[in-house]
This record gives C-alpha cells, structure tokens and sequence, in this order.
C-alpha cells in the first residue's frame, strides 16, 4: 500500500487495528515508534544494480495496556515525518517484533491494515538458470477459449 492510500484509509477509519498474517490481530494497545525512509542501493547474483526506496513504520507494543492509537494521531505522526520522507508517494514497509523483527507490506481487509508477509526471491532468474514455473492449461480453458482449435489457436 502507498503511503497516500494509508493516509486516505486512515482519514475515515474509527480506529487502527493491524491484522497479522495468520489472522491475530496486533495487540490494540501498540505504539508506532518511527516512520522512516528506507534506501537500499544493491546489487543482484546476476550483476545488476537496483535501488529501492519505501516508507517504514515500526509497531512495537509496550506494557501500557490502556493506549490507543487514534487515526488523527497517526497521520498527525506521519505528518511530521515528512521532512524525512519528501513527496514521494512510496510503498509502506511495516516491521512488527514476533520471534525476531518481521518486515511485512501492509494491505486492506474490511476495517484492519493487514500485514502480508514478505518473501526473497532471486532477481536474476534467467542468468541463474533457475527454471520459470510451467504454465499449465486446463482442457476446458482450451475449448472455452475465443482461439480454441483454429488455425494459430495452439490448441493442435
């Protein structure tokens, strides 16, 4: 989700609530700690350079069971990060503490950010040699389909 989406989600929310991968709900009574422009300038296994750049918003929960985070106060904390992160309309990275830091995209369901977990992969599959997933065709995709069994239609 980019930041102007979070923004506008936030304007009409009643509440903040974010929703882990396996369906928890993050304790209600977190603090958002930081929000922070993230750089990575790197290099992939196939010798090409890349630049990233996102928002990151760190949850952490404390002991003080009684706090919540209202809409207005996080867009009035997000506000005040904007010397740090400019105008750009970036992608948000959140980082949640579980058994270590998680870093995870951040996503909409019904009345919760949902956190989407995050996964590696290789950037350079094709000078890796590493084999594309193989597209596989239903029979019944090939006779409902506009080119089924014409000439050209791949079908024969």
């Amino acid at each position: 989700m980019k930041l102007s989406d979070f923004k506008k989600h936030l304007s009409v929310a009643n509440a903040v609530n974010f929703e882990l991968p396996n369906g928890e709900l993050i304790p209600l009574h977190f603090h958002i700690t930081e929000v922070g422009l993230l750089t990575k300038h790197f290099i992939d296994c196939g010798g090409d350079i890349h630049a990233d750049k996102l928002v990151s918003m760190q949850i952490w929960v404390a002991d003080d069971l009684d706090h919540r985070l209202k809409p207005i106060s996080l867009l009035k904390i997000i506000d005040l990060s904007k010397p740090v992160l400019g105008d750009e309309d970036l992608e948000i990275e959140v980082e949640y503490q579980n058994e270590t830091i998680g870093k995870y995209s951040l996503g909409i369901s019904g009345d919760h950010f949902s956190l989407i977990a995050k996964q590696t992969d290789c950037l350079a599959k094709v000078k890796c040699n590493i084999p594309q997933p193989k597209q596989i065709i239903k029979l019944n995709q090939l006779v409902n389909s506009e080119n089924s069994c014409t000439p050209g239609g791949g079908c024969c």
